[in-house]
């Protein structure tokens, strides 16, 4: 991940964390505060970031950027096992149009 991305990612998880810690927050009802534990770069583009809790908790939020456009710039959610689940499945699918595209490179 190159400076620029790091220095925006990082700020983008400051700026959610002062988010997710307001009070008044929908959702929020244990009154929690967020603070950054770790920022964990998962490729160039991907990072994961755990949040610690004021209850003791981690939450775990995926990171991704997007380059171009008008939604440019660092994306996010907190994935659910289903998430995951699905995600997992996208490698499988990805490899099976890299090898049905492969042929098209010589014509």
């Amino acid at each position: 991940m190159n400076k620029e991305l790091a220095t925006k990612l990082n700020e983008k998880a400051l700026l959610i964390a002062e988010r997710f810690s307001k009070n008044n927050r929908e959702g929020n009802v244990n009154n929690e505060n967020f603070e950054i534990k770790e920022i964990i770069p998962t490729s160039d583009h991907t990072a994961v970031i755990y949040f610690k809790k004021n209850t003791g908790k981690i939450g775990m939020a995926f990171f991704y950027y997007i380059n171009k456009g008008m939604s440019k710039g660092w994306k996010y959610f907190f994935p659910t096992d289903s998430h995951i689940n699905g995600m997992m499945s996208i490698l499988y699918y990805k490899l099976d149009i890299e090898r049905t595209n492969y042929k098209h490179n010589f014509k």
